[in-house]
């Protein structure tokens, strides 16, 4: 199980991610459906921007192995940033 740690001025909460909903994001992500409509999504922004850039193809094949990795790693922080207004978020395994 991933935990995502959010503090801000008012609000504190800790949001649970199984490793199951991270494999459905895998799944998601490197969807080819998807990846097609995001490139078609931001190709108008790209061009009044001038940058030549499409998203890579996510391989699936490829992160599955990560993320059964990652329960190997459990209690390890992955992200730990805190901002100048006092806002805090912090990913940990």
């Amino acid at each position: 199980m991933m935990f995502v740690k959010i503090k801000a001025k008012d609000v504190h909460f800790t949001l649970p991610v199984p490793y199951a909903m991270l494999d459905m994001a895998v799944v998601i992500l490197s969807s080819k459906l998807l990846q097609k409509n995001v490139n078609k999504w931001t190709k108008e922004y790209f061009e009044r921007k001038k940058f030549d850039f499409t998203f890579p193809q996510i391989d699936k094949k490829t992160l599955k192995p990560i993320v059964r990795e990652l329960k190997n790693y459990k209690g390890i922080v992955l992200v730990d940033v805190k901002a100048q207004d006092g806002t805090e978020v912090k990913i940990r395994l």
